[in-house]
């Protein structure tokens, strides 16, 4: 049984997942229950469907299943806050970065774990998220939440949780941070703002619709396709992917990202 749900942290990712729920009718609200100071819209709206916000602590031994959605930088913190109202066979999931399950099965009095990187895109059922978990049942739970929200990945090892944290976690934000250079860039080749940002995010968008229209697409064969011999993408893509271009900043973000992902779990 996945239900009651414990939500722990509601906020920007615990939202998201929310309304991704909520988009697909994957839980009723009823069978949540979710704790948070200041829970996000998508969770005061849950609460007026009929699910708990900031229940009684003694209401939380109901839940078989805990989604643990706080700040890695807190996770002791909160673990050692709710831990001891949990039921002995509570599994939990958690998304905090970094963390071990082994550290977050510890301060959970010895619960199954299992650990997520999720994404953000969750809230419209188009996320995705990497699964680990040494425990099969702990591992067919994460599914169960994560399934109706997007993509699932399942990895082997553990110590793949830092890089998928930094190419699927943080990825989202890659994205965003070009979309909006490629939006300065525009207006700065003469473009009025409005249109250089209507023109630039609908390539973007459009383009990655393309990439996802066929699971067998390769990306180096749609960017050769785009690409004339002389032309005006050739002459961009030589910035773009030279010696100080692209493949190195990315190289060196995730590995940056890598490392502070592996600082988080202490």
């Amino acid at each position: 049984m996945i239900t009651p749900i414990l939500i722990l942290g509601a906020g920007r990712m615990g939202g998201a997942i929310l309304e991704g729920w909520r988009r697909a009718g994957a839980f009723s609200a009823s069978d949540l229950m979710i704790c948070d100071p200041h829970p996000a819209p998508a969770a005061l709206a849950a609460g007026l469907e009929g699910a708990q916000i900031n229940p009684p602590e003694g209401e939380l031994a109901r839940a078989r299943t805990v989604l643990f959605c706080v700040k890695p930088q807190v996770w002791r913190e909160a673990a050692g806050e709710y831990a001891g109202w949990l039921a002995a066979d509570a599994v939990i999931v958690s998304i905090a970065a970094g963390v071990r399950a082994g550290d977050l099965a510890k301060e959970f009095g010895g619960r199954c774990v299992a650990r997520v990187m999720p994404t953000t895109a969750a809230a419209i059922n188009q996320g995705t998220a990497s699964l680990y978990a040494d425990d099969p049942a702990a591992l067919a739970r994460a599914h169960a939440l994560f399934e109706p929200l997007g993509t699932v990945v399942d990895l082997t090892d553990e110590a793949q949780m830092h890089a998928a944290t930094a190419v699927s976690g943080s990825g989202p934000a890659y994205l965003y941070a070009f979309v909006e250079a490629l939006e300065g860039a525009a207006a700065a080749a003469g473009l009025p703002p409005k249109e250089a940002a209507r023109l630039a995010r609908s390539t973007l968008t459009g383009a990655a619709a393309l990439l996802a229209a066929d699971a067998q697409s390769q990306p180096a064969e749609l960017r050769r396709q785009v690409t004339s011999p002389g032309g005006t993408t050739e002459a961009a893509l030589t910035v773009l992917l030279g010696e100080v271009g692209l493949p190195k900043l990315l190289r060196e973000a995730v590995v940056a990202a890598v490392r502070r992902s592996k600082e988080l779990g202490g």
